[in-house]
């Protein structure tokens, strides 16, 4: 009878996990431009990337199962560092995401990419902070990477992407877009992926947290679900309440249930 270890437990859980992270990873070659990573952000087609990695129009992205696709990149943001691509595919392995606000210092982060070429490497850190900083947000973790990780997916031990890897500073620390504004940048295309709902925590009298309304973007899920600014968001088949990003980042497709004071019946974005 084979004995099995804590130790192989371990070793079959990352393998598992690198196996995971790898078919939602992807390679990005923009010419001069660089070489990069890039992750699966919808089934569709859509690829999340660096900014610096795909500095041009056009960029050509490989698969995990070696299948090569031209891509057109149809926006970027310099200062955000994030890029968005789009291939002529359907039925891709899309990343989870997690909100990046749940973050705790200490929790073990893995990064996936190709630095120096060297295809689907995963390295290991920890976490320094979860998210830092007012005009450029970023996940701090501690952790190796190398030309060629940018772009590439930061994510937790159950493969929940935190951050997109953008750069290293002094020291060796790493710093990640954090996966709420991925989402952002990412849904904004056409239908939104978003709620289009900006929402700032609250503790009502009763002691109970909720989110309040402070804006609605025209045509979002969240306006034509008849939300208005100055609802209080009761309830939701959110994960949570407490922090405003847990609404926002939801992905296309999924719906939720809002419960508002205004309309105790509830309010359905799809």
């Amino acid at each position: 009878m084979a004995v099995y270890t804590a130790g192989d437990a371990i070793e079959r859980a990352l393998e598992a996990l690198a196996e995971e992270l790898r078919a939602s990873t992807v390679a990005v070659k923009a010419g001069r431009g660089g070489a990069g990573s890039g992750v699966i952000w919808a089934s569709d087609g859509a690829i999340v990337t660096n900014a610096h990695v795909a500095s041009g129009p056009h960029a050509e992205v490989v698969l995990s199962d070696g299948r090569r696709f031209p891509a057109r990149v149809e926006r970027r943001d310099p200062r955000r560092d994030l890029a968005l691509l789009r291939i002529e595919a359907t039925g891709l392995p899309a990343a989870a995401v997690r909100d990046p606000c749940d973050l705790r210092a200490g929790e073990v982060l893995v990064a996936v990419g190709h630095p120096l070429g060297i295809p689907n490497a995963l390295t290991m850190g920890i976490a320094h902070a979860a998210v830092t900083g007012t005009s450029r947000r970023f996940v701090q973790a501690d952790l190796r990477l190398a030309p060629g990780n940018s772009g590439g997916p930061l994510t937790d031990v159950h493969g929940r992407v935190v951050g997109i890897n953008s750069m290293v500073v002094a020291g060796g620390l790493a710093l990640a877009v954090p996966a709420d504004d991925v989402q952002r940048f990412a849904g904004a295309r056409g239908e939104p992926a978003l709620l289009g709902l900006q929402l700032a925590p609250v503790r009502l009298r009763s002691g109970r947290d909720a989110l309040l309304i402070i804006g609605v973007e025209p045509n979002g899920r969240g306006h034509r679900a008849g939300l208005i600014v100055g609802d209080i968001v009761l309830a939701s088949d959110a994960d949570r309440l407490r922090y405003a990003s847990a609404l926002e980042i939801l992905r296309g497709g999924r719906s939720m249930t809002v419960q508002t004071p205004r309309d105790p019946e509830s309010a359905r974005a799809a």
